[in-house]
Order: C-alpha cells, then sequence, then structure tokens
C-alpha cells in the first residue's frame, strides 16, 4: 500500500473529464505502456485568409505607399542632418534639454539623428511588408531532399519575380525612396568612424625635438651634461634641452628620449657608431624598436641594452644591433659632439625615425 491506501502500480485518475488517467507515480515500478500515439496525426489546417484593405482598395495602397516612402525620407533626411551636425556643432557647446538637463548639444543632436535615421527605415521596411507585400500563407509539403526540376524551376522564377510581387514596379515612389534610405543611413556609421580617427599624423611620428646644437640635458634634472662628466660604464637619461620650451611636454618626451653611455673606443666595432660619438661616448634612442616600450637596463659588462617588456637586447659596441628578442631593427643612433664649453650637444638630428615600425615610417 502507498502512504495514501492506494496500492502499488495502480494507476490513479485525478479528474473525472481523464486528465492524469495515465499517470504513474514514480515509486511504482515497471508499468507496460500501450503507446498511445495515433498512426497519423490530423493536418490541423490554417487559418482563412484574411484580406487586407490594401489588397482590394488601391486608394488605400496609395496611401500605405506614401506611408512608407514618407518614412524613408525621413531616413534619408536625418542622415543628412546627422552628417551636417557632425562636422558643424561645437563639441564644447551645451543646450539645455527637458527632463536631461544641461547636457552636450552635438551628443543629442547626432544620437537623435541617428535614431530616426535607423528607425524610418526599419519602420518603413516593416510597414511595406505588412500592407503592400503579398502576405498568403502556403503550405510547402514534406518531399525528396533534391526537388523535381519543375520545382526548381518555380523557385527560381519566384525569386526573379520578387520584385514584381513587391509591387516595385508599380510603386516607383516606394522603390526610390527606398534606395535613398538604404544608401544614406550607413554614413551614420561611416563618418564617425572615418572622421573620428583624428587629423593625420604626416611626419610627426618620425621627427623629435632634437636639433642642431642641442644640449644633451639629465632627465629629469634638466642639466647639461660636460663630456668629462661621462665615465666609463656610466648611462645617462637625457633630453633635448628645449624641451622646456615643448608645448607638448609628454608626447615630445616619449619620442626625444636618449641614452648616454661611454664606452672604451676599442669596443666599438663599427666605423660610424665610433665617427657619430664623441671619444666613446655614445648616444641612442631610448625607445624599442619592437613596440616603443622604454629601454631601460643597461649592463657594464657585456655593453648590452635590455628592454624589460619583451626582452628585446642590443649590442651597444655593435650600433645597438639586435641579437635577442622580437625587435628587429637596431635602435637609432644621435649624432652628437661638444660645443666650446664642452658640453655634450646633438650633431644633429635623428636620421631615422625612432620607436617601432609603422607603415608610413620615413626618415626624421
Amino acid at each position: 500500500m502507498s502512504d495514501n491506501g492506494t496500492p502499488h502500480g495502480e494507476v490513479v485518475s485525478h479528474d473525472s473529464d481523464g486528465y492524469g488517467a495515465s499517470a504513474v507515480r514514480l515509486d511504482q515500478g515497471h508499468i507496460e505502456g500501450t503507446g498511445g500515439l495515433p498512426e497519423r496525426f490530423e493536418n490541423p489546417g490554417l487559418p482563412p485568409h484574411v484580406a487586407r484593405m490594401a489588397d482590394h482598395d488601391e486608394k488605400a495602397a496609395k496611401r500605405a505607399e506614401k506611408q512608407v516612402a514618407t518614412l524613408f525620407g525621413l531616413s534619408s533626411l536625418f542622415t543628412v542632418v546627422f552628417v551636417v551636425a557632425f562636422f558643424a556643432i561645437d563639441r564644447e557647446s551645451t543646450a539645455f534639454i527637458p527632463g536631461i538637463g544641461q547636457t552636450s548639444l552635438y551628443n543629442v543632436v547626432i544620437g537623435v539623428c541617428m535614431a530616426i535615421a535607423l528607425l524610418g527605415v526599419g519602420v518603413g521596411a516593416v510597414h511595406w511588408a505588412k500592407t503592400l507585400m503579398p502576405d498568403a500563407e502556403s503550405v510547402e509539403y514534406r518531399h525528396t531532399q533534391r526537388a523535381s526540376d519543375e520545382d526548381r524551376q518555380r523557385v527560381v522564377s519566384e525569386l526573379t519575380q520578387g520584385g514584381e510581387k513587391a509591387q516595385l514596379g508599380r510603386r516607383p515612389l516606394i522603390k526610390y525612396s527606398l534606395l535613398g534610405a538604404l544608401a544614406l543611413p550607413p554614413l551614420t556609421l561611416v563618418v564617425p568612424l572615418a572622421a573620428g580617427l583624428g587629423p593625420v599624423p604626416k611626419d610627426a611620428l618620425s621627427k623629435t625635438m632634437w636639433k642642431k646644437g642641442d644640449r644633451l640635458v639629465r632627465d629629469p634634472e634638466r642639466t647639461p651634461i660636460r663630456a668629462d662628466q661621462v665615465t666609463i660604464g656610466s648611462v645617462f637619461h637625457v633630453l633635448p634641452e628645449s624641451i622646456k620650451d615643448s608645448e607638448h611636454v609628454l608626447e615630445d618626451k616619449a619620442k626625444a628620449a636618449v641614452l648616454l653611455m661611454r664606452l672604451n673606443p676599442e669596443d666599438i666595432k663599427p666605423q660610424k657608431e665610433r665617427d657619430w660619438g664623441h671619444e666613446g661616448i655614445v648616444a641612442y634612442s631610448k625607445i624599442c624598436t619592437h613596440v616603443g616600450c622604454p629601454v631601460g637596463l643597461y649592463e657594464q659588462q657585456t655593453h648590452h641594452l635590455l628592454c624589460p617588456c619583451h626582452q628585446s637586447t642590443f649590442d651597444v659596441t655593435q650600433d645597438c644591433k639586435v641579437i635577442f628578442g622580437p625587435a628587429k631593427r637596431p635602435l637609432p643612433q644621435l649624432k652628437i659632439t661638444v660645443d666650446s664649453e664642452g658640453y655634450l650637444v646633438a650633431d644633429s638630428p635623428f636620421r631615422e625615425a625612432v620607436g617601432p615600425s609603422f607603415w608610413e615610417r620615413g626618415h626624421a
């Protein structure tokens, strides 16, 4: 017996109408079923087709056509307004918007214009489909994987007649307004992408502040360096003295940072490196040619410069040639000399662009 007095294995009927008559408790063990599925399901059929007003009233169809064209036209109009506002409205200007308060006029205008431009083409397409395109239901019965030649030809014929069924030929107003609505709204995405990239850098990435006669000064003290103050094995982090006149100090410092070292002239192998230095004192860009990290570690015994980010290693005795790591180019050398007072100065700007490679990379 079960807890409620029902013998185990007995089917319980819960409702007088038969609902639950086949319900079996989970603790009743194995019970042989009878199947219960019909051999064939009856076709439920389709509800009767309800004709729309535009299907039998040409005036209603014309009215729907004008409504769709109006929506497409609004989409095109607000796309044009978006493009004009993107360039015409000052991005710093503000305005009072009811319900929002004081906010950026630029953001509100381009946001509203973009929303209406995209909404117009979407709502117009839905309204077109609901009022003018064919809406009769059809049934396709199961068939073999490959349709017959007649069916395949019928599908091709229906596809080629799609424009005619959509009444594009009879509704030229929709056709031309749709072209504008589809062609213009993408500008709301393309214009910010293209114009928002900022001004073309031109040669800003290739040039630094270094110029002929610029004194080398310590960073961050900004004090000049005499040649006799640079001993063998020492390393100085230096900048051009003209950095004090920069309007964009961080940007200019990021490109102009230089490492100054003194080696035994006999340890320097390339003649060019000796000629561009002064009595074994050489200066090289501090910006790694891999991805622009600062090369900040100098091994005095091996004369190696190491970038701590990705372990690119440069041999100072070989014109900062890459001997290990992902960097592909040597560090650019700054040609230096001394002035009449014995201070180290740049003899010329960098002869090549400093830092990592880029497509437009040229000479400094």
